[in-house]
Parts: C-alpha cells; sequence; structure tokens
C-alpha cells in the first residue's frame, strides 16, 4: 500500500486494522522520526515500555533473521498489543520482510525506519505492493505544510498566531520537520504567557546571534577545518551558549547538507539546488556550503547525523559534561569531512 505524502499524519496516527508494517523513509529525517513514533503510540502509549516495545536494527536483524518473527509473535507479560520497531533499514532487509509479510507471526505492529528510497528500492516497492502493509514516503515540507504545521504547534500550546506570524515563521523554517517543531516549541515557550504570537515574536526567538555563532562551528566542521573549528567552539562556550542548542543547529545543518547532497547526486544542478533552499542561505555562507558539498556524500552525512543525535541524547540523560560532549562529535564530524 502506497501512502500520500500528504495524508501520512493522518494514516500514522490510525492505521488501518488490516496492516501489520508500516515502511517509513524519505530525506526528511525529522519527518521519518515523527511518523515512526506517531504510528508506534497507536499502538502502545509509552515508547520506552521494553515489555511492549522491542527495538531492532539492520545489524541485528541480519545476524539473526529469526529475530523478527520471535519478537513480532512476543506476548507482553502485561497483555497489550507490541510494537518492533527496526531503525536504519535497508535493501538487505528486503527479502527477510517478504518472508515475513507472506506468512506474519503475532500481531505486532513492525515499524520500518529508512532513509532516501529510490522508486527501485526492493524494501520500498516490497511495503508498496504488499496487502497487509504501507509505505510513508516522508519528504520536505511545502510553504502551506509548514504554514499549517505553525498553525497545528501554536494551538497545542493553547495559543493564536498572525497572520504576519504564520509568513515570518515559514520564512525562518527548514526543510526538516523535526528541526522545524523544535523552533515552534521554543516560539511556543517564548510567547506562552501572551496568548498570541506575532510576527515581532517570531523575530525576536527564531534565529538570533547564538544561532549564527553556532553557523560558524558547523561550518568549520563541514569544512573540515580543525584549527577554525576550535576556535569557533572557543567564542561559543565563552559566551555561555547551550550545546544542547548547538547541537540542534547541527543536526539543522548537517541534515540541510544531506538532502541538497541528494539531489545534486540524483544529477541536479548545484546552483540550481542552492535557490531553492528554503530559507535561503545568507550570502556569507554560499562559499562554504559549495565547499561542504563537494567534501561530503550521504553516506557519511547519515554518520555525522547519527553522532549528532547520539550527542543530543548523551547530554539530556547522561552526566557527561555536554561542552565536551558537543565539542568531541563535532571534532569527529570535522575528521570525516577530511576523508577522501
Amino acid at each position: 500500500m502506497i501512502v500520500k505524502h500528504s495524508e501520512g499524519d493522518r494514516f500514522s496516527s490510525k492505521p488501518p486494522a488490516g496492516v501489520i508494517a508500516a515502511l517509513v523513509f524519505g530525506p526528511d529525517s525529522g519527518l521519518v522520526r515523527e511518523r515512526a513514533e506517531r504510528l508506534a503510540r497507536s499502538v502502545v502509549a509509552d515508547l520506552n515500555d521494553a515489555f511492549l516495545v522491542s527495538e531492532l536494527d539492520e545489524a541485528i536483524l541480519s545476524a539473526d533473521p529469526a529475530r523478527l518473527a520471535d519478537e513480532a509473535a512476543a506476548i507482553s507479560m502485561l497483555g497489550g498489543r507490541r510494537v518492533v520497531r527496526v531503525r536504519g533499514a535497508g535493501n538487505g532487509l528486503a527479502n527477510l520482510f517478504a518472508g515475513f509479510l507472506a506468512a506474519p507471526s503475532g500481531d505486532a505492529l513492525i515499524v520500518v525506519e529508512a532513509g532516501d528510497l529510490s522508486r527501485t528500492s526492493a524494501l520500498r516497492k516490497l511495503f508498496e505492493e504488499a496487502v497487509n502493509a504501507a509505505a510513508l514516503g516522508c519528504y520536505a515540507d511545502s510553504a502551506r505544510d509548514l504554514a499549517q504545521l505553525v498553525r497545528d504547534v501554536m494551538k497545542e500550546h493553547g495559543l493564536a498566531i498572525t497572520a504576519e506570524g504564520v509568513e515570518e515563521a515559514v520564512a525562518r523554517l527548514g526543510s526538516d520537520r523535526g528541526v522545524s517543531r523544535r523552533e515552534l516549541e521554543k516560539l511556543a515557550l517564548y510567547a506562552r504567557d501572551a496568548g498570541k504570537v506575532a510576527a515581532t515574536d517570531v523575530r525576536a526567538i527564531m534565529g538570533d546571534e547564538a544561532e549564527a555563532r553556532a553557523e560558524e562551528v558547523c561550518d568549520a566542521a563541514g569544512e573540515g577545518n580543525l584549527p577554525q573549528l576550535d576556535l569557533a567552539l572557543s567564542r561559543l562556550w565563552a559566551d555561555d551558549i547551550s550545546p544542547v542548542a548547538v547541537v540542534r543547529i547541527a543536526l539543522s545543518h548537517f541534515q540541510r547538507l544531506a538532502q541538497t547532497r541528494t539531489l545534486v547526486e540524483r544529477g541536479e544542478a548545484v546552483e540550481g539546488v542552492l535557490r531553492k533552499l528554503r530559507p535561503p542561505l545568507h550570502f556569507s555562507r554560499q562559499g562554504s556550503f559549495r565547499a561542504q558539498l563537494s567534501r561530503w556524500n550521504v553516506s557519511r552525512l547519515q554518520r555525522a547525523l547519527e553522532l549528532l543525535f547520539e550527542t543530543e541524547e548523551l547530554c539530556k540523560t547522561t552526566a557527561i559534561p555536554s561542552e565536551a560532549a558537543c565539542g568531541r562529535a563535532l571534532f569527529n564530524i570535522a575528521s570525516l569531512a577530511r576523508m577522501r
């Protein structure tokens, strides 16, 4: 079953009863994660419940293919339907899922997360053609999608927003749903006592000098410029800027770089792709962004993003000094940029 991009949110909130597995894929990794979690929550309220949620990845299933059927058939000690989440899936799992969908076991919902799969991808075609499975493509939000997202997030927080505020917010949001939602959550927190969000609120909270400083760090890491990265990080820490905020800005930057690099590898002209970026790149960063595009490929950018996601979790859940964790991640990314 193919789920249209415009119907993805509705489908993931309440998948049909006959769907036993769903593949969530696409270049917008933030939206992939959001829809995969929404699918899982349609079955299990608490995704941290180890009795009801099983976490797998391609490496685990490649080493032990029977694990998928075992987890799908497992029965929770406390009762209730289970969810099996498979992260980082690729075409290497196509034959395994073909066998499972032909002869499923148990009643668990299988939620599979993948990157940007081509139309000829074996895994994507399998889920699109199966009668008991679905494929949800996750692509960059259009201006209309972003405007609706702005209104929805404000409404969730009991806030209204002016038409000018919506327009200003859309102009400042990027093409990754996860990053966009985090920016809007920050805006809602800022305006929570006002009851209504105006364009001046958007300008005050979405995009400031701290972000510009963090972008210098991202560009230095993306270019593999170790001395410049060291200097830029020193400036950030001197200004007492949150390491978690820096990691989030870095996530946005490298997600954007990955999306752009994907289009270039598909044959689109670099200049044409850069002109279509929303929000547009500031002229002062365009030279650096072009240089980074020439240094990276999609595979290594995915490794950089995984490292940043892990670092954000470390900063939030452990006693490891956040500045040290953030700096280590960015220097490792800079080392990846220097690889040829």
